[in-house]
């Protein structure tokens, strides 16, 4: 039976992409801060799931709980991060920026730390980050949640360069980047390009299983962040 870990799986695309990975067969260890989430879908999935209450932000607590999964499953096949927290924040309220580099930046990257080595020592495995379309540029109303999206996708990516010196070529680094999805993460009113919860872990699975370098979820997404990467800053500031 293939292994996983989901953290962020309480809810949105961590739920989601945690009950296709059940049914497709995995068994899936899963994380979150609220323990009564993490008990509904235990109660739910009883034989396949594991569950281990966990900040994202407690760094020594993720190394802690880290150790206890590999520990118990003993190997591990993929891991996907889907923890995130998103302000809008335009008066830069330190509380909030605060909050997002911890958990964005300080927790994502004890995980992938962690992710990645693991599967240096087994030669396998595909870790999966959940970033954003809004890596791609900044943002005057949301600074430091898409500066710290930014930083995610660099780092992916250099892990994905350093899989050069694993000789098995075994080991796979995916960076997912969703537009607007229905969730609790979707910030702003009247959202543009909104894709339904279902039809984006659909495209995200369906990325995992190809070992896909990078996917935009929606795939038209893909067109956006083109245009974004050409713009120049001074008519990103009068359009955004």
């Amino acid at each position: 039976m293939k292994t996983a870990i989901v953290f962020g799986a309480t809810s949105g695309i961590g739920k989601a992409l945690t009950e296709i990975l059940i049914k497709e067969g995995y068994k899936v260890a899963i994380t979150g801060r609220r323990l009564e989430k993490l008990k509904e879908i235990k109660q739910q999935y009883s034989n396949q799931v594991d569950i281990y209450q966990n900040d994202i932000q407690q760094v020594n607590e993720v190394e802690r709980i880290f150790g206890e999964i590999v520990q118990e499953y003993e190997k591990i096949d993929l891991i996907i991060q889907s923890s995130g927290v998103g302000h809008i924040n335009p008066k830069l309220e330190w509380e909030k920026e605060e909050e997002t580099i911890l958990t964005n930046v300080t927790g994502v990257t004890k995980l992938y730390d962690l992710a990645y080595t693991l599967f240096r020592e087994q030669n396998y495995g595909h870790l999966v980050g959940i970033t954003s379309i809004a890596s791609i540029r900044g943002n005057r109303a949301a600074p430091a949640y898409f500066a710290s999206k930014a930083y995610q996708k660099a780092y992916l990516e250099s892990l994905y360069v350093k899989t050069k010196t694993i000789k098995s070529k075994q080991v796979f680094i995916t960076d997912i980047r969703p537009g607007f999805v229905d969730t609790a993460m979707a910030l702003g009113d009247g959202i543009f390009w909104m894709v339904s919860l279902e039809k984006a872990t659909k495209q995200i699975y369906a990325a995992i299983k190809k070992k896909k370098r990078v996917a935009y979820i929606s795939k038209r997404w893909a067109i956006i962040a083109f245009v974004l990467k050409i713009v120049p800053a001074w008519l990103l500031k009068k359009a955004i």
